[in-house]
């Protein structure tokens, strides 16, 4: 991946009206189409506003209207730079954090931390090849059982192909009923699954698939080519970025912390800087 620095985000982003501009060109890469005229015509940026004004009728485009910038009193940089902040490091950053950098509330730094984080999502779609699936569950420490059966906590069901994308979904159970439709999203029929002992996942050659395991009770971790190990080294980066960077999360935006980890894998191996990635999710 090639190295994006702090020098190299102020020297393309120095200013708001410098980051109005990449947004236009971005949003308009053809020139920006007047709605009075009906084509394409040359237009000039207002002073002092985030709006373009048509050369020919002085009809005004406003380039942030439909991002998560629309109705934002925070300037256009500070959003810039906690983007770029939230792609500097691999575990991500804390809204708290972001609050001390920008020098904002942290009911701000907040807000705009979950308006961000919604770019932070692929659409994936099923693909045929080699697969791994398993659980997870997600909570603070807790006496008593942990693993899988362990109370108060929150199944998570990911999903990985070998040397390709992950994505993670928070599940309300772990019955074939839950997981099966959620396999069938992903994974193509005839594709190779291979999976632990957990009996939940019995009847996957009845649904079309090739099916191997591991028995992770037995302490077997790796049979042949049958293993779990990139799921599981998904699982280790989200737990470890939870209880090391937010310390803990809600249920209700459990969701939204997945995404964000499953966006960062699926693009660590990326060419481009993952702060552009980021910003071409707008």
């Amino acid at each position: 991946m090639e190295r994006y620095t702090i020098n190299d985000f102020n020297k393309q982003f120095p200013n708001d009206d410098a980051c109005l501009e990449w947004l236009k060109n971005y949003l308009c890469p053809n020139g920006i189409t007047c709605k009075s005229c009906g084509k394409v015509t040359n237009h000039s940026k207002l002073s002092n506003l985030p709006v373009y004004s048509c050369n020919r009728c002085g009809s005004h485009t406003h380039p942030m209207s439909g991002t998560i910038f629309e109705r934002s009193h925070i300037s256009l940089y500070k959003w810039f730079y906690a983007m770029f902040l939230m792609s500097a490091t691999r575990c991500g950053i804390s809204s708290k954090q972001l609050e001390r950098e920008l020098g904002c509330s942290y009911k701000t730094a907040h807000r705009m931390f979950r308006q961000i984080r919604t770019l932070l999502q692929d659409t994936i779609q099923p693909k045929s090849g080699t697969f791994e699936v398993d659980e997870c569950y997600i909570g603070g420490h807790r006496p008593g059982k942990r693993g899988r059966g362990a109370a108060g906590k929150m199944p998570v069901v990911g999903i990985t192909q070998r040397k390709g994308e992950v994505s993670a979904t928070k599940v309300n159970d772990l019955k074939s009923s839950t997981v099966y439709p959620l396999i069938k999203e992903r994974v193509l029929p005839q594709s190779m699954v291979y999976t632990d002992e957990f009996r939940m996942y019995d009847k996957l050659h009845k649904q079309g698939y090739q099916h191997k395991r591991v028995n992770h009770s037995a302490k077997v971790w790796v049979r042949g080519d049958a293993h779990t190990n990139n799921i599981e080294g998904f699982w280790s980066v989200l737990k470890r970025g939870i209880s090391g960077v937010y310390h803990s999360v809600s249920e209700t935006y459990l969701q939204n912390y997945i995404d964000e980890y499953a966006f960062r894998y699926n693009h660590r191996k990326d060419e481009q800087p993952m702060f552009l990635t980021i910003l071409q999710k707008i």
